[in-house]
């Protein structure tokens, strides 16, 4: 019952920070109540991209005609794209299965609590009380859908991200309050299979209201054509779920005027909440934040021995960055010197279509820090490729600072840019600078082109504008 290692949530930083410690020596189990992977692999960034996919290609068919293919009629089986998602989400799980076999990983199945004298208290299903020891922990457990005071999750009706994956039928008409990643990904794959789809954004900016406002201003134009109602700068003031439909009543926060919305279903997509309740952080008297477990550079939190990741601490909630900042976290345990992480240079994706992709500093975020900026813009109707692929829709937009050429920031907007965006995390990771990303020679014809276009639109050197 003693290890060097225990990890309280098997999720991309539980699992991950597990595996490291395994490589580098150290004897771990890893703590989970549900399945393999937590939230992102079972319920998160792999179902829902499987979800997207299915809708990409119904949409890929509707169109074919404008590839020059002629099909016959098509039709969407909800039910059959949910069974897929639940399959691919299932094979990763047992993936990380595998990988916690092979590098003899113990997993304990259960709740998980943090009680004094660096021990681990785990309640199995049966109810059953279990201790374990180790000389360090990590507490790994993740967010869960914020529930809005006004609007309830009663899973029926009002319904999260998790029940969205696996409803038992398709609802005619859906109102998505938030317009963050989750609601505008939801958005589009309901509406691409046929349901009707209204937006509801509370912040001014409307869809994707954390990205700069060209992204934004763009998916909006783009979504409202596509027949997606949005209703940006817009308050939920209540749901009246007493009827067969529910009755959503919304507020402009521009003009103060009221109107409503009927639907089947409202899907609350308004932000996680972290679940650091009931894991004994008051008892041991680990400092928090607004629910957030406040940590130092290397996730050590106030009491030595106790450490936190993803989700739980303060920063962006990503998949991505979990599983960076685990890696960070083991290492410095096994006495290494890892560098800390640069939470200005983590790339935040989108899997809407288009998608979006974005990392750094936004155009008046550079501003506002004081930099003169060069700001290159490309349109893919102007790439080859782009307009070849029948996907001429979006942007790169690069932002330079003028003085030194630093790369701040990189916004896209368009088909397949989250592969691209990796480019620009390398590319400023590495200092490079905008002269020296226009002198890269990028393959032709490619959609990563666009990105030396911007970047020579920033300098006044673009050819194919």
């Amino acid at each position: 019952m003693q290890y060097d290692l225990i990890v309280i949530g098997s999720g991309p930083g539980g699992y991950v920070a597990a595996i490291r410690a395994a490589q580098l020596g150290m004897n771990v189990a890893v703590v989970e109540r549900e399945s393999l992977g937590g939230i992102c692999l079972n319920w998160g960034c792999i179902p829902t991209k499987a979800l997207l996919k299915s809708a990409q290609v119904f949409e890929y068919i509707q169109h074919a005609e404008d590839y020059g293919i002629t099909i016959g009629s098509s039709k969407a089986d909800f039910g059959k794209m949910v069974t897929r998602s639940r399959e691919v989400a299932d094979g990763m799980s047992k993936g990380i299965n595998f990988l916690f076999r092979k590098n003899k990983i113990t997993v304990i199945n259960g709740v998980g609590k943090l009680i004094r004298g660096k021990k681990v208290e785990v309640t199995d299903a049966a109810g059953k009380k279990t201790e374990y020891s180790a000389n360090h922990i990590i507490l790994a457990t993740g967010a869960r859908a914020k529930e809005l005071p006004n609007l309830k999750i009663d899973g029926k009706k009002v319904i999260d991200y998790r029940k969205a994956m696996t409803l038992d039928k398709q609802p005619k008409k859906m109102v998505v309050v938030g317009a963050g990643a989750i609601g505008v990904e939801f958005a589009y794959f309901y509406h691409t299979i046929g349901t009707e789809v209204a937006v509801v954004e509370f912040l001014e900016q409307g869809l994707v209201p954390r990205e700069d406002p060209d992204i934004s201003k763009e998916l909006g134009k783009l979504y409202k054509k596509s027949g997606i109602e949005v209703h940006g700068n817009t308050s939920v003031e209540s749901v009246d779920t007493s009827g067969k439909n529910c009755v959503v009543k919304i507020k402009s926060r521009k003009d103060g005027k009221e109107s409503t919305i009927e639907c089947d279903v409202v899907l609350s997509a308004a932000g996680v909440t972290p679940n650091t309740e009931h894991i004994g952080l008051e008892e041991l008297g680990i400092k928090t934040d607004r629910g957030f477990v406040l940590v130092d550079k290397y996730y050590q939190t106030n009491m030595p021995g106790i450490y936190a990741i993803g989700d739980i601490i303060p920063g962006p909630a990503l998949a991505h960055v979990a599983s960076a900042e685990g890696i960070i976290c083991v290492e410095k345990i096994a006495g290494k010197t890892p560098e800390p992480l640069d939470y200005n240079n983590i790339p935040a994706c989108t899997y809407c279509n288009p998608e979006i992709a974005s990392v750094g500093y936004t155009e008046q975020a550079a501003k506002d820090a004081g930099f003169e900026v060069k700001v290159g813009k490309f349109p893919f109707t102007a790439s080859g490729k782009a307009k070849a692929a029948g996907a001429s829709s979006g942007f790169i937009k690069l932002i330079f600072d003028a003085k030194y050429g630093e790369f701040l920031g990189a916004h896209m907007i368009g088909a397949n840019v989250t592969e691209m965006i990796a480019e620009v995390v390398v590319a400023r990771k590495l200092e490079t600078t905008g002269h020296e990303l226009i002198k890269a020679v990028h393959p032709h014809p490619t959609m990563s082109e666009a990105v030396m276009e911007a970047a020579a639109a920033a300098y006044d050197e673009v050819i194919h504008l």
